[in-house]
């Protein structure tokens, strides 16, 4: 059995280790779990001289916080790690792949391109018992070990990527001063949800903020809305088969889904500018009338990115903030959450990929970004003290409590549909087309794509 060394060993044994590129100095912020760092290096020995490359999306600041965890690794094992980040990955690692020459290790965000990869043969398979790992260490059950499990080239399915960084969408923006001042509580479940917009509208205020906007992609933020509600109103299961037309896109589940959305965004009391101006709003304005005076609206169902589009020196958990998205109570469906993420895949048989795939499953390899910004993670383990401020904090815990995590629907169907005739046909649909007739046009994309 490898001897695991005591964190005081650990300290004095990196003592006199080049530290310059670390964020944090070795056991410096009390916050971090510098043991697991330990307990990973004497798991880890025999990879000094190694290298590993690996490939992703990530540029400029993006670029900057995945590689401040890099030195970490380095100093544990001794090996080598060369990043590069392309802002046209999903073309180049495909090309790479094709040519015989992928890097070590790539960063997937979107799983689709994954599982086509690992259908042709281009991905390894992660180590045994990585599947087991994620359902016991990652908050939401079963949901981010079947993220990442694909069919390899014999059909078999199997665990062949790590997910590493979460994004969340399931949330509703609003102002608290604005809440406060009408005496409106923060809603706790769907129906208080929807009781709150119709006691809203009954006071003669705007509930809803809604813009579909978004010039060539306009109407993806309808398409959210529906998978937010889809994962509401129906099992993990459906939904997985959604995604994937196995629960075929004008059944009943689905058209249900798409009629609810309809409840909150074809109600001209209910949306600001009225139900005509939802798809001429483009998403990026549409929040500005949560802040006007009187406000415009007063919530705003959007992803965690959406502060960027706030006026400036908006003080996020002061001036607005934000609340889950919530479940039905009569749904005994538990907390789902929707939102996207990154997964980390092997192209190449190498024990320093096998290696940083252990380090990200550490505590520390999360803390470390988690004190920095842009990140949140599902990890149980890890100290939420060490994320940088309450914002993401509380995303953070939204993960952390979510009983299903269902990944960005429309990214894991065919580009054809997800990016294509599922937005186009969601404006049709607030345009005053049936959700039926919307769902069976979809469908019958679908099926000239088979």
């Amino acid at each position: 059995m490898k001897r695991l060394l005591t964190l005081t060993t650990f300290l004095a044994a990196t003592a006199g280790t080049a530290q310059a590129d670390m964020v944090f100095p070795i056991g410096g912020d009390s916050r971090l779990n510098w043991q697991s760092l330990a307990d990973f290096k004497a798991a880890h020995p025999g990879l000094e001289g190694q290298s590993l490359t690996i490939l992703g999306p990530w540029l400029g600041a993006d670029k900057d916080l995945f590689t401040s965890l890099i030195p970490y690794f380095e100093d544990a094992t001794g090996a080598r790690v060369n990043y590069s980040g392309s802002d046209t990955f999903e073309q180049q690692i495909v090309i790479d792949s094709e040519a015989g020459s992928p890097p070590d290790m790539a960063v997937f965000p979107q799983p689709g391109l994954a599982a086509d990869l690992a259908r042709k043969g281009y991905l390894k398979p992660m180590p045994d018992g990585t599947g087991d790992w994620l359902r016991q260490n990652y908050a939401a059950g079963d949901s981010w070990a079947d993220l990442v499990t694909y069919a390899g080239a014999d059909g078999t399915p199997a665990v062949y990527a790590f997910p590493f960084k979460a994004d969340v969408k399931s949330l509703v923006w609003y102002v608290p001063e604005n809440f406060a001042d009408a005496g409106y509580d923060v809603p706790e479940t769907m129906e208080d949800l929807k009781a709150l917009t119709e006691q809203m509208a009954a006071d003669g205020e705007t509930p809803w903020c809604i813009g579909l906007g978004s010039g060539g992609a306009t109407g993806w933020p309808a398409t959210d809305w529906v998978e937010d509600l889809m994962l509401r109103l129906n099992s993990p299961a459906d939904y997985r088969d959604w995604t994937t037309n196995k629960l075929a896109f004008n059944d009943p589940k689905v058209v249900a889904a798409i009629e609810e959305f309809g409840w909150f965004a074809r109600n001209d009391a209910f949306v600001a500018g009225g139900a005509g101006a939802v798809s001429s709003t483009d998403f990026r304005d549409s929040p500005k009338g949560l802040f006007t005076s009187p406000p415009q609206c007063w919530m705003h169902r959007q992803a965690s990115f959406i502060p960027s589009f706030f006026p400036d020196e908006t003080e996020i958990g002061t001036d607005a903030d934000f609340f889950y998205f919530p479940a039905y109570a009569d749904k005994d469906l538990g907390k789902p959450v929707l939102g996207g993420g990154t997964s980390f895949a092997m192209m190449r048989d190498n024990p320093v990929g096998a290696a940083f795939i252990a380090f990200l499953q550490t505590p520390l390899a999360h803390e470390i970004w988690m004190a920095q910004s842009g990140f949140v993670t599902p990890l149980k383990s890890v100290n939420p003290d060490a994320y940088a401020n309450d914002t993401q904090r509380k995303m953070g815990d939204i993960l952390l409590q979510a009983t299903t995590f269902g990944f960005d629907g429309s990214d894991l169907m065919p580009g054809a549909i997800g990016a294509g005739q599922f937005w186009t046909g969601m404006v049709d649909f607030v345009g005053g087309q049936s959700a039926q007739a919307v769902a069976d046009a979809v469908q019958a994309k679908w099926d000239t794509l088979k």
